[in-house]
């Protein structure tokens, strides 16, 4: 983590004390977009991934230029997309400070997606364990009441999809379309566009959990169960279907979750 002169943590200090970062700088990935796109991603990931903490000023301008050996109008691009992601401020003669966590758009696609690949496993399946609970039997719930036949149709799909992937690859994005799916057949407006929102965070939780045989067949048999209930309009059986999923994926998590990460989880309540 970076410090500053007196030794404190720069997230102590009022940002105009706080020293320039000093680290190796972000990897570029090029040939992904636009540059400046790219420029956003490499410093963006970094970021949310704890290299650059909150409160850290930033390299200006010119030391990112140099680094990525861009344009510094690129550069200038790509912070401009992080800031409006929350996640720097630029101030004059202060420069580009990483804003605390709190601030993050972390629904933000891209934000969310480098969420997912921190350091803090744990904290990320946990919370988004969380957000699973409070709004897919629900949505579920409401899919059972207000689904359209073509809405149904791509459900049961994605379901048989899921049975007969021939690959964990196949499998995961087959789980995260359905659950999509569901998401699309509740036709609430505000709950459609989570499922955009977080499907990177899915797949990289499906990644996650998707392992053993055996427990691939008793999850296969819990969605099947999710499916029935909306298939036949069943309201609470298709909230409680999901409500036994995601204690499956709780315990799932719990059981798998390396000792090292979950005694850093017990510690942080």
């Amino acid at each position: 983590m970076t410090t500053l002169k007196n030794g404190a943590k720069p997230g102590n200090q009022s940002p105009s004390h706080a020293s320039p970062a000093r680290t190796a700088p972000p990897v570029l990935l090029r040939g992904r977009g636009n540059i400046h796109t790219s420029i956003a991603e490499a410093i963006g990931k970094s970021i949310v991934q704890g290299k650059f903490p909150p409160g850290t000023i930033l390299p200006n301008e010119a030391k990112w230029a140099a680094d990525f050996k861009v344009s510094r109008s690129a550069v200038r691009e790509a912070i401009k997309i992080l800031m409006a992601k929350n996640l720097i401020v630029s101030r004059p003669k202060i420069g580009s400070r990483v804003e605390n966590k709190e601030r993050w758009s972390l629904l933000d696609h891209d934000v969310l997606s480098w969420y997912a690949l921190s350091p803090d496993r744990a904290g990320f399946l946990k919370s988004l364990q969380q957000f699973r609970h409070i709004i897919e039997p629900e949505a579920a719930a409401l899919a059972a009441q207000y689904r359209t036949e073509a809405q149904m149709d791509e459900i049961t799909s994605a379901c048989h999809d899921m049975a007969t992937a021939p690959t964990l690859s196949d499998r995961t994005k087959a789980d995260v379309r359905f659950h999509l799916a569901v998401l699309k057949a509740s036709n609430n407006d505000l709950l459609v566009p989570m499922g955009v929102i977080i499907d990177s965070a899915l797949d990289n939780l499906f990644v996650f959990i998707t392992r053993e045989a055996n427990d691939l067949h008793f999850a296969q048999d819990l969605h099947n169960n999710i499916e029935r209930n909306i298939r036949l309009r069943k309201v609470q059986g298709a909230r409680m279907a999901v409500r036994r999923l995601l204690e499956h994926s709780d315990d799932f998590i719990r059981r798998h979750l390396p000792k090292k990460q979950r005694d850093v989880n017990r510690a942080s309540r």
